[in-house]
């Protein structure tokens, strides 16, 4: 698949696939190590490509997850996504926060990793955000989901109080909707019933708690849901094929 893209225009790989840049794609491809440099006294990388050609400025970076795979946006996110600033409307402020970062990456003063780091989170949901408003009618997905008032609803409340002794019949009740409807709508547009997806996301919650801190394993139970060490550690076992303390010392 091949992309134009124009001045003030952003391209997202949410999933980091390999991808070719160039003027000219039938151009034989270089090594980023060869065109991105290190700073000489701190501060932002620089790329330097090319001969005597129009100028064009790119600002690239990333943006890190502890735990992209199973991630219910990442998951649900095509494989390259643009943003255009002229259309929106959110354009003008998209426009200068590119004009900002430019600036930021030309001068390299002090705190501009951060300055960069901040504009790229603020990049990234406005994407999203587009993305999720031109989704066709009958698309399922996480975000497709979060179109429908009642199960927008139901995830909020699933994210809000993930330790909860949850049910669908609780669920239902604190949305509006039967038992049944709500199983439907939520297996509809997110592919899974709602508890599924509560055991998938508590461990998703499990495996940052387990990689950022040092807590116990009975107390990473008990933040996601679970009465006892040892039925977490059951539920994980089958989830990630390792215990969560294997998985621990493997992943820090």
């Amino acid at each position: 698949m091949s992309v134009t893209i124009g001045a003030g225009e952003t391209v997202l790989l949410p999933r980091n696939d390999l991808h070719l840049m160039g003027s000219d794609l039938r151009l034989p491809p270089v090594a980023g190590s060869d065109v991105i440099h290190p700073p000489k006294d701190g501060g932002l990388f620089s790329i330097h490509h090319g001969g005597n050609g129009k100028r064009t400025r790119m600002v690239c970076g990333f943006l890190g997850c502890d735990s992209a795979k199973g991630n219910p946006v990442i998951s649900t996110l095509p494989p390259l996504l643009t943003l255009n600033v002229e259309q929106g409307g959110a354009a003008e402020w998209i426009r200068s926060t590119f004009q900002y970062a430019a600036e930021e990456v030309s001068i390299g003063r002090p705190g501009s990793e951060t300055v960069l780091a901040k504009l790229s989170e603020l990049l990234f949901v406005e994407t999203v955000r587009r993305y999720a408003e031109t989704l066709p009618d009958g698309q399922s997905g996480w975000l497709a989901g979060l179109r429908d008032p009642y199960v927008a609803r139901a995830l909020a409340l699933l994210h809000r109080d993930i330790a909860r002794r949850w049910t669908v019949d609780d669920l239902g009740r604190a949305v509006g909707l039967s038992r049944s409807a709500l199983a439907d709508r939520f297996i509809r547009l997110i592919g899974v019933p709602p508890m599924h997806y509560l055991a998938n996301w508590r461990m998703q919650v499990a495996t940052q708690q387990l990689r950022n801190s040092s807590i116990s394993l009975a107390q990473v139970a008990e933040i996601v849901g679970y009465d006892s060490e040892a039925a977490f550690s059951r539920a994980f076992k089958k989830t990630f094929g390792t215990a969560p303390a294997t998985w621990r010392r493997e992943s820090t």
